[in-house]
């Protein structure tokens, strides 16, 4: 005889005394958040699905002030980036112990490595330490992809500028240059010459806002028309949402602009998404927000990064306004246990009039202090324009997204003309800027 069949009834239930104290409502669910994105109020989404959902934090410190709603959170606990991961896991250990933690997010990049680890040492779910480990080691992620036979792109690591001249000699020219992880086109280099490729080495082994320093990569340059590819996946299922197309700087690899949905023909809009599930299934992606970055060459499309996010340079935004599809609420509500793949689909197969959404962002080649806009520039009061740079920024010219100034956005029925929205909108705005003259020597 079971345990359930030979347990007792349960005694009728009898109605509460008037005094009674009211009963309090069950507790939600436990959240153990990392890598809180800027600008975005994750914590708000998640006590809409659940009001009783009880938040807890752990981030690094720099990150304390993209948390503007303290007052959300039971907890917040920050540790320094170089911290090992066993003394995150023993944070998240005593977290645990006051109350156990159900439900595992990071809503942005960073410290993806330490919500895998924190994961599989509570056994809650969340992207495994390998998928994490390929995505953010990009030469890690080259290996996979070729031993799953879905590209062979050619890369190696450099320890020194010699391993760069060796790779350029044996590789060709050019080839791209950046560290090994790394976001944001920090410390990326097309090298067309042994020269450039020494100041490349000292260009990715900078200092860069957040980015842990794996080494230096040198990989095979592929030719082609950029494009991102916004998915979203649920129980190893992949959706694409949107695809987008990206115009980068031809020296600094940094992008300066989006359109989205991308003028595609069906065979090459066919063949870039077969190409990124492939990818996403090589990669072990499971569940949530990808943005993944590919070049269309002559062979058919080849990746340049991935990333277990949704894009950034407002592309969640474009995706949203252009599709209907709103990636980082259907993450937080992925993130609260709903399924959520059939309302994308659904979503994207409605009836919806074309709109095509694009972004173009200006990064004048000055070097000095950024004032601001100029007095009388209609940009000040332009729904469409956001100043990036806070005044009084020091200007070093294009050295990463971070770097450029300001940004339009376009809308319109088709990607040409939200193109040129945008790029007409940013190219009219007036910048003051404080420059100093350079000394000279006197006669």
């Amino acid at each position: 005889m079971s345990d359930l069949a030979s347990a007792p009834a349960p005694a009728p239930a009898s109605a509460p005394a008037p005094d009674s104290a009211p009963v309090p409502a069950p507790p939600g669910d436990h959240y153990l958040i990392f890598a809180v994105g800027p600008s975005l109020d994750f914590a708000g989404k998640l006590l809409e699905l659940d009001e009783n959902a009880e938040l807890s934090v752990i981030c690094r410190p720099e990150h304390l002030a993209r948390i503007t709603e303290h007052g959300q959170y039971r907890r917040i606990l920050a540790i320094r980036q170089n911290a090992p991961l066993d003394e995150v896991v023993a944070l998240a250990r005593t977290v645990h112990a006051m109350r156990p933690v159900t439900r595992i997010t990071a809503f942005w990049e960073q410290d993806q490595d330490r919500a895998a680890a924190v994961g599989a040492a509570l056994g809650v779910a969340t992207h495994s330490p390998e998928t994490v480990r390929l995505v953010q080691d990009k030469h890690e992620m080259r290996e996979r992809l070729r031993e799953a036979g879905v590209e062979d792109t050619r890369a190696e690591r450099a320890y020194g500028e010699a391993d760069l001249l060796a790779f350029g000699e044996s590789a060709g020219y050019p080839f791209i240059v950046k560290p090994t992880a790394g976001t944001a086109s920090f410390g990326v280099t097309l090298v067309h010459t042994p020269q450039e490729a020494l100041a490349a080495y000292r260009t990715a082994t900078g200092d860069f806002p957040g980015i842990a320093r794996l080494g230096v990569l040198a990989e095979q340059y592929h030719t082609g028309p950029q494009y991102s590819v916004e998915a979203f996946s649920e129980a190893a299922e992949h959706v694409v949402v949107a695809i987008t197309r990206k115009y980068s700087d031809p020296r600094d690899m940094v992008e300066l602009g989006h359109v989205l949905p991308a003028p595609l023909d069906p065979a090459a809009r066919e063949a870039v998404e077969a190409h990124v599930t492939r990818v996403l299934d090589a990669l072990g992606v499971e569940f949530g927000p990808t943005h993944t970055e590919v070049v269309l060459t002559g062979e058919g499309p080849r990746i340049i990064e991935t990333h277990l996010r949704v894009g950034g340079d407002e592309i969640f935004n474009l995706a949203k306004d252009a599709t209907g599809v709103d990636m980082i609420d259907f993450q937080a509500r992925q993130a609260s246990g709903l399924k959520v793949l059939a309302d994308i689909r659904a979503i994207l197969e409605s009836a919806r009039e074309p709109r095509c959404e694009a972004v173009w962002y200006t990064a004048p080649e000055v070097t000095g202090t950024f004032m601001g806009l100029a007095e009388a520039d209609p940009g000040r009061t332009d729904p469409a324009v956001t100043v990036l740079l806070a005044e009084g920024s020091e200007l070093t010219g294009l050295a990463g997204s971070f770097t450029r100034i300001a940004r339009a956005r376009g809308t319109a029925p088709t990607p040409e003309e939200a193109l040129e929205a945008a790029r007409s909108t940013v190219g009219a705005l007036s910048f003051v800027f404080h420059v100093s003259p350079p000394p000279r020597d006197l006669v």
